[in-house]
């Protein structure tokens, strides 16, 4: 996880990463403020390319940065990992709660089943899924949004012949 935290941490190198990598979220604005073993913390904010035509930040954006709060804890714990473990969503699931017009920030909690999930895929030698929820709130505190993910994870065979 150190790694990957390392490289999260570098302003330079993780807007790099965004801008190859993610670069809808890299001029959306969404940024990640802090990762820790069991939580990760990303806000986006409401700018004219997170707009949408209701003055308010467009439902993908949210989701974007409610993802990368859950899949920023998950590729901390498979960030060159061997074996390779691959990542994958299979489902997710939002509810809306209010307009998000300014700053929106997604807290996720669940880094330490995450990183059971990784250990189990592992020790099976196979593969594991695993639920995850990301809340975002705006900066009254107030619940904008709250999001579920479903990821697969998934032990990468090793090519043979």
């Amino acid at each position: 996880m150190n790694a990957f935290v390392k490289m999260v941490n570098n302003p330079f190198r993780f807007r790099l990463f965004l801008l190859t990598k993610v670069p809808s979220a890299y001029f959306a604005g969404v940024r990640i403020k802090s990762i820790s073993p069991d939580k990760c913390v990303v806000t986006v904010p409401y700018k004219w390319f997170s707009t949408n035509p209701f003055r308010s930040t467009y439902f993908a954006c949210l989701a974007m940065a409610a993802e990368m709060s859950t899949g920023a804890l998950a590729m901390a714990q498979v960030y060159k990992r061997k074996p390779s473990i691959s990542m994958l969503i299979t489902d997710m699931t939002a509810e809306y709660y209010k307009k998000a017009t300014g700053i929106t920030t997604f807290v996720c909690r669940d880094g330490i089943a995450l990183r059971d999930a990784v250990e189990e895929a592992i020790a099976t030698d196979g593969s594991n899924i695993i639920t995850v929820k990301s809340s975002g709130t705006n900066a009254a505190g107030e619940m904008v949004a709250h999001f579920t993910f479903t990821w697969s994870l998934k032990v990468r065979q090793k090519k043979t012949g």
